[in-house]
């Protein structure tokens, strides 16, 4: 008998993971590039937001992050040296079109096109991200998201881009998390540009969609070459906390304001009815025209998923009432016990099996790409490196969710780890490191923890076999 410890990482599912599976690291703009105020480039909701007091950990910016903008070679190099056949990074739209309209600034345009070619040089595919986060501050003084505006003045820039790396890129994502830009940017103020208006937010989440539709339609009628469009949702599975209709209904509603919202217009071309209902009893509607949903459900070729963890919800609050001070429903997460990651989210793989199959018994045909998927953890560095099995047995278990997904039907044909590197973390500000990279903020050094070799070893291996 084998009485062989197992290794750190080992999950025999991920074996089951096909040879042509897509394999990836991500990142985006404003976390990595610095250089914030060279080559014409505008400031972004997320300048503003930074140097609003107490809005970010220890008042950090992105001004200088990891400084990609200069050393982007060295970081190409690294990201081929991980073995993965594709690198997920997003376009700034304030270094494209520094005021979120007029012509293209050449200048910041050039950056991302000596980029494709490096990554294309080493072997290396790109994927653009259209939008993560970072709207022209010119455009959120105008009204930003809420404004139906902003939608038109998205797919324009998307266009500037599209003609520009087309004749290179083959996969383009419009938005990374729209739930985020909206709810955690006009409802809850906890990420630029730190409004705190529920309708706004509704208003954004129809605007964000329509921004898609609009930039996919333009993007499809022009493409010359083969070319995948798709979106970048953040999603969790949700469930009760009990199988009571008060904690059933609570699940119903958290899954419908943060998943259903955008699944079912993209995928089935309305919103869905029991979301419109509970809108309307808070006195708010959805700002849809005639034409609009025809638009939002422009055909997807891949839809990015990114995921963290799970939640359990109860409808019932510790003192047992079924509705808040204000006289809404209540919606409270209900932890499962499970051991947490250094932002307090709890590790829960098996949601993760469980969303992706739920995707795809719900939009049957939908291919998918895990876009990100990772881990915070309080690293250390040691010894010239940094030993980090915790974020080993994370990505171990969350790829091998993904293999049993596959294997109970879910269509899912790639896997990016977030991050390459650490990197500025939003509102934590440097706080809290994902990468697989460790970077020295003081020096810029680059330090592959145990994790990237981990990674790309795992790489090897499942293409190898």
């Amino acid at each position: 008998m084998d009485t062989t410890a197992p290794t750190v990482g080992s999950n025999p599912a991920i074996d089951t993971l096909p040879a042509t599976f897509r394999w990836g690291v991500a990142t985006s703009a404003y976390q990595i590039e610095g250089a914030v105020h060279e080559d014409g480039r505008g400031p972004s909701i997320w300048d503003t937001y930074c140097r609003t007091p107490g809005m970010v950990h220890d008042d950090d910016n992105g001004d200088i992050a990891c400084d990609h903008y200069h050393r982007m070679p060295e970081d190409v190099a690294l990201i081929a040296s991980l073995g993965v056949d594709t690198y997920r990074f997003s376009v700034a739209w304030p270094r494209v079109q520094p005021g979120g309209k007029g012509p293209v600034n050449a200048a910041g345009l050039a950056f991302y096109d000596r980029l494709v070619d490096e990554l294309l040089g080493k072997g290396v595919d790109p994927w653009v991200t259209l939008y993560h986060w970072d709207l022209p501050q010119e455009l959120e003084d105008a009204g930003g998201w809420p404004e139906r505006d902003t939608a038109y003045r998205f797919a324009d820039y998307s266009m500037l881009v599209f003609d520009a790396l087309s004749d290179r890129v083959r996969t383009w994502t419009t938005l990374n998390e729209p739930w985020c830009s909206a709810m955690l940017g006009y409802y809850e103020g906890r990420q630029a540009p730190g409004r705190q208006d529920f309708e706004a937010a509704i208003h954004a989440v129809h605007h964000l969609l329509l921004g898609h539709g609009l930039a996919t339609q333009r993007m499809r009628a022009a493409a010359t070459a083969p070319t995948e469009f798709g979106i970048t949702l953040n999603m969790a599975h949700a469930s009760p906390a009990t199988d009571s209709e008060a904690d059933r209904e609570a699940a119903r509603r958290a899954d419908g304001l943060s998943r259903r919202i955008y699944l079912d217009p993209l995928l089935r071309g309305h919103y869905p009815a029991d979301v419109v209902e509970d809108l309307a009893a808070r006195s708010v509607k959805l700002p849809v025209n005639d034409g609009d949903l025809e638009i939002i459900a422009q055909p997807i070729d891949v839809l990015g998923v990114n995921y963290y963890s799970s939640h359990r919800f109860s409808g019932v609050d510790e003192e047992g009432r079924t509705t808040d001070a204000s006289g809404l429903p209540v919606d409270r997460t209900v932890p499962f016990g499970r051991p947490v990651t250094a932002m307090d989210w709890e590790i829960v793989p098996e949601g993760f099996t469980s969303l992706l199959v739920q995707i795809s018994q719900e939009y049957p045909g939908v291919p998918m790409v895990i876009t990100e998927n990772g881990a915070a953890f309080d690293d250390a560095f040691a010894d010239g490196g940094v030993q980090d099995d915790d974020r080993i047995e994370y990505l171990a278990s969350h790829i091998g969710a993904v293999a049993l997904a596959r294997s109970q039907g879910a269509d899912v044909r790639g896997y990016f780890a977030w991050s390459l590197m650490d990197n500025f973390e939003w509102s934590y500000g440097y706080a809290k490191r994902f990468g697989l990279v460790h970077v020295d903020y003081d020096t810029q050094v680059r330090t592959p923890k145990s994790s990237a070799l981990w990674y790309r070893d795992t790489i090897r291996r499942v293409r190898g076999r």
